[in-house]
């Protein structure tokens, strides 16, 4: 056997529930090579997560609370992981490794919160906290717009496999982050048409049968993918060299069949932030073993590092703590602790034995793992140690953010940037303009039929310089001939619609269940011109001139680049 340092696999799935599969008892789908994973590995009984999706990947990477890396949302900019946060990642790279990220990120789309800057050398995906298109969709590789093959999980797992094929004669790290369950609900025909009209066992109260036989396609979807890149690791001998983890990032995105836990997607209860959790490494990691400590996201950065023989040295104490022991040991000194889950501003805790929810009712996880009877009057002094620490806990985290400021500029013209993106999620609209969808990260801005309209971008230019300027649009032709300013600071660039480009709303023709989400048009751009850009935060605007017609454009996003460069 090698012995070298393992190959590290992570995978991720979006939104699927520690319910979600057949390893958990659902009996409602299949699941084998996930399961897969539990049988030839470890698997971690009580895992626990947060409630949302970049709260989770925050502490995935750093180690550490994600209150305390300045992540506080999932869109707008709070999503973003801070600039002097260490993640494991570049420890890998450093390391020596080849890194390669796949999949749906969610802590940071611009230049040095993206990827690329992150650690991985490569990355192939979507930075956004949703997207709304899973079939062919636009896509980034390394910070460049590309356009995606085919439905997007099977070709993230491509991706992942193609990489993991390129560097098989060395160390790699491949995180593959896929974007399902997550909506909108969409899946192949073979998927669905298994789950279209199939009886399911074990309906819960305020279910909705048709979202959840799309989510258990999806997840059948993911099963298989995870099958194909074992088989690939099978199929190169890296079997034995390499460790596979398997978690999802929150609780289940509908009310359906989780074991008769309290809370879904969103909630800090039970059920709104435990994960499976899988580790297999053949020959090395225990077959078959069920370890019944408490255990969370918090706790992947020490673990990967102590078990690849790396050490982490980056001054900021970790919230985690290795796991090897419980892995490796049969009877570890392993004593007590206390994991804490966040959202919205509501905070509970769970110790091995309870869990203190964010009313301050106490529970017996062992005897009442559905939450049902507070014990608070049992057992007084219990109860009031948790809350004790509970407000302990939020009082540090509450001065971990008051050391931020209140707003971070987003970030322009990085050195290791090809391009740097403002989406319209990241933008703020004025005036009559209005976001296609409540929901902001995968949004584009619509309804700018006012000279007294405008849209801005806050931004920190860190690199002063002449720049190309992109502006992705959408225009009837009835509407052609608005003419508007883009305007950075104290400089600006005028220019008028003169093509028209009015491509569809699509997504609904995939989706199997009607989405919360914005549809998607095809956007094109349209090349603004060249400016200088100080150096500096500043207002980023686009503003009507005049408008002959009903309307300007709709807006997706802004691409800005350095002079000089190609895409």
């Amino acid at each position: 056997m090698d012995e070298g340092p393992p190959n590290v696999v992570i995978i991720l799935a979006d939104d699927q529930g520690w319910g979600d599969l057949s390893h958990s008892g659902n009996s409602n789908l299949s699941t084998p090579h996930i399961d897969r994973l539990a049988g030839e590995g470890v698997s971690f009984d009580r895992f626990f997560v947060q409630p949302v999706c970049s709260p989770t990947r925050g502490e995935m990477l750093t180690g550490r609370y994600h209150l305390r890396g300045g992540i506080r949302g999932t869109s707008s900019g709070e999503e973003r992981l801070d600039l002097d946060e260490t993640t494991f990642v570049t420890l890998f790279q450093q390391g020596g490794y080849a890194t390669g990220a796949f999949g749906k990120w969610h802590n940071g789309m611009q230049h040095p919160y993206h990827p690329n800057s992150r650690g991985f050398d490569t990355f192939y995906g979507f930075c956004s906290g949703h997207w709304g298109d899973y079939f062919s969709p636009p896509l980034e590789e390394d910070g460049i717009p590309v356009k995606g093959e085919g439905y997007l999980p099977d070709d993230l797992t491509n991706r992942a496999m193609d990489f993991i094929d390129a560097h098989r004669d060395e160390p790699f790290l491949v995180y593959l982050s896929l974007n399902t369950p997550h909506s909108p609900m969409q899946v192949p025909d073979p998927w669905w048409e298994k789950f279209e009209n199939k009886p399911l066992d074990s309906l819960v109260v305020g279910e909705d049968p048709d979202f959840t036989r799309a989510a258990l396609a999806m997840c059948e979807n993911i099963d298989w993918n995870v099958g194909r890149l074992l088989d690939k690791l099978e199929g190169l001998g890296l079997t034995e060299n390499t460790l596979v983890v398997y978690f999802t990032d929150n609780g289940p995105n509908s009310v359906r069949w989780n074991g008769g836990m309290k809370g879904r997607k969103g909630s800090t209860d039970e059920g709104g932030v435990r994960s499976p959790f899988f580790m297999r490494w053949k020959g090395r990691v225990p077959e078959g073993k069920v370890i019944p400590q408490i255990a969370g996201a918090i706790d992947l950065f020490p673990t990967l590092v102590d078990l690849a023989g790396l050490t982490h040295s980056a001054g900021k104490p970790l919230d985690g703590k290795s796991l090897r022991p419980l892995i490796m040991e049969e009877n570890p000194l392993w004593p007590d602790r206390v994991i804490f889950s966040h959202w919205n501003g509501n905070s509970s805790l769970r110790t091995q034995r309870y869990r203190l929810d964010r009313d301050g009712n106490l529970y017996d996880m062992e005897s009442d793992p559905g939450q049902r009877r507070p014990v608070q009057d049992l057992f007084p002094e219990v109860a009031e140690n948790l809350r004790e620490a509970k407000e302990d806990w939020e009082a540090v985290m509450a001065a971990e953010l008051a050391k931020d400021p209140e707003a971070r500029p987003f970030t322009l013209g990085a050195a290791d940037a090809p391009l740097t993106q403002l989406p319209a999620r990241d933008g703020m609209a004025h005036g009559s303009i209005q976001r296609s969808n409540r929901f902001p990260n995968d949004s584009f801005f619509t309804h700018w039929v006012s000279v007294e309209d405008s849209m801005t971008w806050e931004v920190d230019v860190l690199n002063a310089g002449n720049y190309q300027v992109e502006v992705y649009y959408t225009c009837p032709p009835q509407d052609v001939g608005s003419e508007f300013r883009f305007r950075a600071g104290e400089s600006h660039l005028d220019r008028r619609v003169a093509e028209a480009h009015d491509p569809p709303l699509k997504g609904m023709e995939n989706d199997r269940i009607e989405r919360m989400e914005s549809y998607v048009k095809d956007f094109q751009p349209m090349m603004l011109g060249s400016i200088a850009l100080n150096q500096g935060v500043q207002t980023f605007s686009l503003k009507a001139l005049r408008i002959p017609g009903t309307q300007v454009m709709d807006v997706q996003k802004l691409i800005v680049k350095p002079v000089g460069t190609s895409e």
